[in-house]
């Protein structure tokens, strides 16, 4: 048997990070903490981003439920399926499509609000050098999706309201 122990594993002198060379071990770790902590406001964009689908998701649902209801029972008053004195469904459809309205407009809201303060903090942290390359946040797809189901929200509750337009 050999009392020989292998030698403990050596930090190299220096280590290749993407085009550029770094010598200290230190310097290696600053680097890669600086890296992590870039994508993670990347990942916190996205984040975001599956937030507002989700409201999106639920104010669609609550828009497309109260403008059936609307025409439903607007379409069994018509043909003399359904004699209703009152209008409770017309009523309850307008209010289901104001909440869906109302639900994307604080969703829009948030988000906006949300994705400044994140880039107001990552534009702070690379002026003290915690963060460094520039990585742009272009308008937000799932943004431009939302605003226009709030003018399709809204011409749809104009319609029904006002009995005008396409719908």
């Amino acid at each position: 048997m050999s009392d020989h122990l292998p030698e403990p594993r050596q930090t190299p002198k220096s280590l290749r990070v993407d085009m550029l060379t770094l010598s200290d071990p230190d310097q290696i770790s600053i680097e890669l903490s600086s890296r992590r902590t870039g994508m993670s406001f990347q990942r916190t964009r996205m984040s975001a981003d599956r937030t507002l689908m989700s409201v999106i998701r639920t104010a669609l649902s609550l828009i497309g439920f109260g403008f059936t209801i609307f025409q439903f029972f607007g379409h069994l008053v018509e043909t003399n399926t359904v004699a209703l004195a009152s209008r409770a469904p017309r009523n309850f459809g307008i209010a289901l499509v104001a909440l869906g309205i109302a639900m994307l407009v604080l969703g829009i809201v948030y988000h906006a609000q949300f994705m400044r303060e994140l880039r107001v903090e990552r534009q702070r942290m690379m002026a003290e050098g915690l963060v460094h390359g520039e990585s742009s946040y272009p308008v937000s797809m799932t943004l431009i999706v939302a605003v226009l189901l709030l003018l399709l929200g809204l011409l749809a509750i104009v319609s029904m309201v006002f009995n005008v337009g396409p719908f």
